[in-house]
């Protein structure tokens, strides 16, 4: 039963457009949560889930975690925004930089949207050029320049009402994985070219991770035309490594952009870079401003989190969960006569029905998303809290006995699936 969560979801409706405050939670179950712990989540009516969600991936560590709880509160006690700097900013961008290693400096912002701004700013302001290279079904925020969608010939498309046609000019969309294309490209038109934007493995839509050489390909094709590379690390960073994608897959980037994972469920975000991308910012020559960036509360959770995954590193763990998890999907959808293809990284996979493997966004939309869609309602129905769209994330704080128990949940969730005739 969720009584209240009905009762708020209509006086949400009449507070708020489509009752939410950010459109990705429209297509999700209208469910209001009362409280949450490590890996679990419960909602207003006391129904508990297992939670492979974690906040769209912020809380890497689970949910509320003592040691970023703690950090937090101690620092804010002393203040929160002081319109000038404090220690704890040199705290957070130390040991942020310490972890990833490869960057010279970093910026602090509130979310990943901002960061890529600046980073494409960046890309422009040292190149003199205006275009920037991204590819079909990755994700870069909800700005104009950035948020477009793929029509039916695979070509760029506004993805919302009130976008400006002229912002798709902006750059070239071209399919993930496919290296001859964008070495066609910039041998065509590479003067234009300011940036190459790419998540390094493309877990926001199929969990698609990069085909052997393509990376080292996007890198080499950058230093032949001047182009700067940008890493759009704010899902992949300090969750597939310490180091994120740049540790896990041996290539480095001019400029990187971070979030999500980087603060223990706390709003920050980060753009880091070689000295010679960065120094712009410092004499001014390149914006970058907000007044709640580098906050007490951001640098404090920042710091604990980054420091947490430094001392106590759950990666390793995570790989066999995370593999364990995927494995036991598999042979339950297997039993219950469910074609199914569940791939990507121990700790963020995507879970859709089909054929796969999915190398690129469009054979991605040859699996049946829609089915996949109505069997994450009833996996809901049964507490397991995953999203619509396929992702499940794995965190620090998911255990042994959690698997066991999800696939417990799933097991009875396929079966009610299966027994009402809406099997893949």
């Amino acid at each position: 039963m969720r009584d209240k969560s009905a009762t708020l979801n209509a006086k949400a409706r009449d507070l708020s457009p489509g009752g939410v405050h950010s459109n990705v939670r429209l297509l999700g179950p209208q469910v209001f949560m009362d409280r949450a712990k490590g890996s679990r989540i419960v909602d207003v009516d006391g129904n508990e889930y297992i939670d492979y969600l974690l906040g769209q991936g912020p809380n890497f560590l689970g949910h509320a975690p003592e040691v970023v709880l703690d950090a937090v509160d101690e620092a804010c006690r002393n203040g929160m925004i002081f319109g000038a700097q404090h220690p704890l900013e040199v705290d957070a961008g130390s040991v942020v930089l310490e972890a990833l290693q490869w960057p010279d400096q970093l910026r602090f912002a509130m979310t990943g949207t901002e960061a890529v701004q600046a980073v494409l700013r960046a890309a422009r302001a040292h190149t003199g050029r205006t275009k920037f290279v991204r590819f079909a079904g990755q994700y870069h925020g909800w700005m104009d320049n950035v948020l477009v969608t793929v029509d039916d010939s695979g070509s760029a498309a506004l993805a919302s009402e009130g976008q400006m046609e002229s912002h798709l000019k902006d750059s070239f969309m071209l399919p993930w994985n496919d290296l001859g294309a964008l070495e066609s490209l910039l041998a065509e038109r590479g003067d234009e070219v300011a940036a190459v934007i790419t998540e390094p493995a493309m877990l926001n839509s199929g969990a698609i991770v990069p085909r052997e050489g393509f990376l080292e390909g996007i890198r080499a094709a950058c230093d032949e035309y001047g182009v700067v590379l940008i890493f759009d690390e704010v899902i992949t960073g300090f969750r597939v490594a310490l180091g994120g994608a740049v540790e896990r897959f041996g290539v480095t980037p001019d400029l990187a952009t971070y979030g999500k994972a980087m603060a223990g469920g706390w709003p920050v975000a980060a753009f880091a870079g070689k000295r010679e991308f960065m120094e712009g910012f410092g004499t001014g020559r390149i914006n970058h401003s907000g007044t709640f960036n580098a906050s007490v509360m951001a640098c404090a959770a920042c710091n604990a989190t980054v420091r947490y995954l430094i001392n106590e590193p759950p990666y390793a763990r995570l790989e066999l969960l995370g593999i364990r998890l995927q494995d036991g999907l598999r042979s339950l959808a297997v039993e219950n006569g469910m074609a199914v293809n569940i791939q990507g990284l121990p700790m963020a996979f995507h879970f859709g029905f089909g054929a796969g493997p999915v190398t690129d966004y469009a054979s991605l939309q040859k699996l049946d998303l829609a089915a996949y869609g109505a069997f994450s309602d009833v996996l809901v129905e049964h507490g397991v809290w995953v999203t619509g769209r396929g992702i499940w994330y794995v965190s620090a704080a998911h255990s042994e006995a959690d698997v066991d128990e999800t696939l417990e949940r799933v097991e009875r969730a396929m079966k009610e699936y299966v027994a009402k005739g809406d099997r893949s």
